[in-house]
């Protein structure tokens, strides 16, 4: 996926790590100086390397934009389907879910920030591999509403593509409250979207936070 590539002169755990290093480097300076501000040459400012050495790495801009949203959507991805095969109620994976969207806002938060605002940037192919693995992660969610709608845990006056996105979009607007609202946390965040749209599914008290 992407123009990701490693210096044929080097290899194995050090090219890895380097990689990451730079991808997060990316991600550091397009939360600040956003897309358009920011260039390779921070990128390679930010590393203490010659910008000359990022296209072992990535060829362009977009590229690297590419790597960042990548990353960020699959972390997404294979947090929400942990949460969706754990065990324990529908609520309770749905619950999960959102712990587990909000989170990386405190462990990862350059990543976020630039998949929420900057994916936008994303044109043709990158825009549609980055896409991908979006829906990917619709359906997981999709499916765990689905589930509960089946089971009668869950209203089956609403359809579940719209409470899919109705979810993502509480979660990332949450995510983007931090800094912004006065003492809002993460766990805070998380308690609000899973009140609100969980416990608004629920068909019983049984299922709901006491």
């Amino acid at each position: 996926m992407g123009e990701l590539v490693s210096s044929p002169r080097t290899g194995g755990r050090r090219t890895f790590k380097r990689a990451e290093e730079i991808i997060d480097a990316a991600a550091y300076v397009f939360a600040r100086l956003g897309y358009h501000g920011a260039s390779t040459q921070d990128i390679a400012d930010r590393l203490g390397i010659r910008q000359a050495s990022l296209y072992y790495y990535f060829r362009s801009k977009e590229s690297a934009l590419e790597q960042v949203c990548a990353r960020g959507v699959e972390g997404y991805l294979a947090a929400g389907q942990a949460a969706a095969e754990a065990s324990g109620s529908q609520a309770d994976r749905l619950r999960a879910i959102i712990r587990a969207h909000i989170e990386p806002m405190r462990e990862r938060p350059d990543y976020v920030r630039v998949f929420l605002t900057l994916r936008r940037f994303l044109q043709g192919d990158a825009r549609k591999r980055v896409k991908r693995i979006e829906r990917r992660y619709e359906r997981v969610i999709q499916k765990v509403v689905e589930q509960g709608i089946s089971s009668g845990e869950f209203r089956d006056d609403l359809p579940a593509r719209d409470v899919t996105l109705a979810l993502l979009g509480a979660c990332n607007a949450a995510n983007l409250w931090q800094g912004i609202v006065a003492g809002m946390t993460v766990a805070r965040a998380q308690r609000v979207v899973s009140t609100l749209v969980v416990d608004g599914l629920c068909t019983s008290k049984r299922g709901r936070h006491s």
